[in-house]
């Protein structure tokens, strides 16, 4: 189930996810890629999760876009 990325708890390494950098806030200009690391240690955040994406860069989770391993939980 794809959540809007502001709980941690919806957001996983391996899950391909839209985001927005920290030099696109005002524009709010979307980045998509798969998520490699989480950042944020609470449980939720008001403007989304952020996370570190397999190519390095770094904002906050906007949409999940697809689960990678729908599977298992």
């Amino acid at each position: 189930m794809a959540g809007n990325g502001k709980n941690r708890s919806d957001v996983r390494p391996g899950l391909t996810v839209d985001i927005v950098l920290k030099q696109d806030q005002r524009t709010g200009a979307l980045t998509r890629g798969v998520v490699k690391d989480l950042l944020t240690n609470s449980a939720f955040h008001p403007h989304g999760i952020k996370v570190r994406l397999q190519d390095g860069q770094v904002g906050r989770v906007q949409a999940i876009v697809s689960d990678a391993d729908s599977g298992t939980q």
